[in-house]
């Protein structure tokens, strides 16, 4: 079946429900939702059977939705109707929640049902949530819905026929006031709840140093305790701030007012105001941790939770530092955790951003990379596992194919390639990890993609060897098993032997030092060049500018190569 897609941006939601649904045989194409005249010439381009809106922030145009029928991806349970559904399901405490898909019509989210999915809430970010919950629950609805579409015969239920029995209602838009922190009367938990609640879009606007900020990134603190309201220690890039029965951490703050108006650590953004704070070591119940290791027999597990997955040149370093001391410990097997919402993302676009020069900064974030991918790359006494929890993408995919072997929980969304940003070359050692562990052909093949990648089509091309579990806690309980049994094999010497072998063969053939000053060499073109394509891509990103067109690799009815466009 053909089906448009009609979106804000290609956020984790849509490609998440691009991949399925291309991998169930539908022919799709994408049209980001510009304006009316633009959404009404992909419609008449792609000539749809469906449209499929997984991430609006405005209405459908009545010329569109009068005409075909148009299935919304909503935030919400049965009956739930309003921009901020997740916003309020955190704010409110509900325990339950869901995803509903229903029909576009004159009244903003009361059209006919034709899915819906619930699910348990965590207590998580709000972004945390979408990428995980939400997504699995828009899955399900979303391949039911369209599964009834195509079969036809099923009558979508109408909102006003069940509307006495849903717990769903309307709900305004989210305002500031109804997350401003009372930081003489609000608890740690309340906190905690409020900015989870604009974790990561809008954030909740607060007040330090007299300075109108954004907070972002918040997480508990279990021991300090101050005056409500006051920075009471730093740690890392984040800042300790003392409520009424106890402290949360802030990682990441944003200032609309400053020369760089977007997420920055919180340590980063304050500046000289905060360098008397007490400096903190990160522990178990204490400070924030961004990584830590722990060991359970003879596997040692390195977690690395980054916020959005961005990795700082500080960051790699140290990351590689922590590496380094997990190999002189005694295990057989080092797995390599990330976090649950990222695996991995690459380098730090923000901080490069905001750095005095973005070239320089983006030099030396590749090479701290880098110096970590040789790391993992050249450890040969131990077996190595990368294991995805979450999403991967750019540097941080071929960082993951550094280690001995690549596993992953069914569902993540990879994105194996630079070219977005700016016909980014890309680094760690890519050019020699594709052809030894997908072969030539389908190295080239993933080298000059685009596109998100599912787990089943990783699996095809040698980017992953092992994909199971929808969950995050079973894939975690079952990579715990898996990499405890591979620690235990009989044969775990013959593999560190031949795994020893096959690094010496490699490097007679060509030495990894040579791999990388070739991929460097395209960087460093990238970075200083006259060609300013990185530069100008990373801007857009890092603030938020939407496009003005939607690529020709999801736009497949834009694009004169196809057969469909040349037809008409």
């Amino acid at each position: 079946m053909r089906i448009l897609f009609l979106t804000h941006s290609f956020n984790s939601l849509s490609q998440r429900l691009y991949v399925e649904l291309q991998a169930r045989g539908h022919e799709l194409s994408v049209e980001f939702d510009i304006n009316d005249a633009v959404s009404e010439q992909a419609v008449e381009l792609f000539q749809p059977e469906l449209i499929l809106a997984p991430f609006l922030k405005r209405a459908i145009p009545e010329s569109i939705w009068r005409k075909q029928v148009c299935l919304i991806v909503h935030p919400g349970i049965k009956g739930d109707r309003g921009p901020s559904a997740l916003d309020w399901a955190i704010l409110n405490r509900e325990t339950r929640w869901g995803v509903t898909v229903l029909q576009a019509n004159a009244d903003m989210d009361a059209g006919d049902i034709w899915a819906s999915s619930e699910f348990d809430m965590r207590d998580a970010t709000k972004a945390s949530l979408y990428r995980n919950e939400v997504t699995e629950a828009a899955m399900r609805a979303v391949v039911l819905a369209v599964q009834r579409f195509e079969q036809g015969g099923y009558t979508p239920q109408a909102l006003h026929d069940i509307q006495h029995s849903l717990h769903g209602r309307l709900r305004p838009l989210v305002q500031q006031s109804n997350r401003h922190i009372d930081w003489q009367h609000d608890t740690s938990a309340t906190v905690l709840r409020k900015i989870r609640s604009g974790d990561g879009f809008p954030g909740v606007r607060d007040c330090l140093f007299g300075r109108e900020l954004f907070l972002y990134d918040a997480r508990p603190e279990h021991t300090l305790c101050g005056r409500p309201g006051d920075l009471i220690a730093r740690c890392g890039g984040a800042v300790c701030r003392a409520t009424t029965d106890g402290a949360v951490w802030i990682g990441h703050l944003r200032d609309n007012q400053a020369a760089h108006p977007f997420k920055l650590p919180a340590t980063r953004l304050l500046g000289d105001r905060v360098s008397a704070l007490p400096e903190l070591s990160p522990g178990p119940r204490s400070g924030y941790r961004d990584i830590w290791y722990e060991q359970h027999g003879d596997v040692g597990y390195l977690h690395f939770p980054f916020y959005n997955g961005a990795m700082s040149t500080q960051q790699c370093e140290r990351l590689r530092q922590a590496y380094i001391d997990a190999k002189q410990r005694p295990t057989r097997v080092i797995v390599l955790m990330g976090g649950p919402d990222y695996w991995c993302n690459g380098m730090h676009l923000n901080l490069i951003e905001a750095a005095d020069s973005a070239a320089d900064e983006s030099w030396r974030n590749i090479n701290a990379i880098d110096d970590l991918a040789l790391e993992i790359i050249n450890t040969d006494t131990q077996l190595t596992i990368a294991a995805l929890q979450g999403n991967a993408g750019a540097g941080g995919m071929f960082l993951a194919r550094a280690a001995d072997q690549v596993w992953a929980r069914q569902g993540v969304v990879l994105n194996p390639h630079y070219k977005d940003m700016g016909n980014l070359y890309g680094s760690e050692y890519w050019t020699y990890l594709l052809p030894r562990f997908a072969g030539q052909e389908k190295a080239e093949r993933i080298s000059s993609a685009r596109l998100p990648m599912g787990t089943d089509e990783a699996l095809s091309l040698g980017l992953l060897d092992a994909a199971y579990a929808t969950d995050v806690d079973e894939f975690v309980q079952l990579t715990q098993q898996r990499a405890t049994s591979l620690a235990a094999a009989d044969n775990f010497e013959t593999h560190t032997h031949q795994k020893r072998q096959q690094r010496q063969a490699d490097e007679q053939h060509k030495p990894l030092a040579h791999y990388r000053q070739q991929e460097l060499e395209r960087m460093r073109v990238n970075f200083y060049g006259f060609d300013p394509s990185y530069h100008v891509a990373r801007y857009n990103f890092v603030y938020k500018i939407s496009r003005s067109r939607t690529p020709l690799t999801i736009a497949s009815h834009r694009r004169t190569d196809t057969p469909l466009r040349r037809a008409i």
